[in-house]
């Protein structure tokens, strides 16, 4: 059973922006049920070369995304906004069991059902390795920087 999840479409900027940032929130907790709820049932994605069909296969993939991508940071920006669609950029950061980071750079194309569930998500990635040093995602975004957009590089 899905619960719908406001706000819900047509998007204004601001309902946009919540989106954007109760998305954020959720990926940060790496609960890929929690992640998943705000799917439609049959929702579809591609991210990066993989194609995901229903809230299981998400679960699945989520599971094994952050079972590789280790202490996972993510933030969002909202990059436009059209009735019931929003394109977000993104970065997050993460190291792998070998202890190198990387900054992965994104962007994704979002689809909502009228009850606010997400029916489609594309997404395209690109990871650059970094150094430790370099890092500037740590955890979390804490309320005093939402809103505060992300650095290109």
């Amino acid at each position: 059973m899905s619960e719908p999840r406001p706000p819900f479409p047509p998007f204004t900027e601001e309902t946009a922006l919540q989106k954007v940032q109760a998305a954020e929130d959720a990926w940060n907790t790496r609960d890929p049920r929690r992640v998943a709820s705000a799917y439609t049932l049959d929702s579809v994605w591609r991210n990066r070369d993989v194609f995901v069909t229903g809230r299981e296969e998400i679960v699945e993939f989520l599971t094994s995304k952050w079972e590789r991508e280790l202490d996972y940071a993510l933030r969002k920006s909202l990059w436009g906004f059209r009735k019931n669609r929003i394109a977000v950029r993104f970065q997050y950061e993460w190291h792998d069991a070998a202890g190198q980071w990387w900054r992965s750079y994104g962007n994704e194309l979002w689809q909502f059902s009228a009850d606010g569930l997400m029916e489609r998500r594309e997404a395209s990635i690109n990871d650059v390795p970094i150094d430790a040093a370099d890092r500037r995602i740590f955890g979390p975004r804490s309320v005093e920087d939402r809103g505060i957009e992300i650095p290109l590089q």
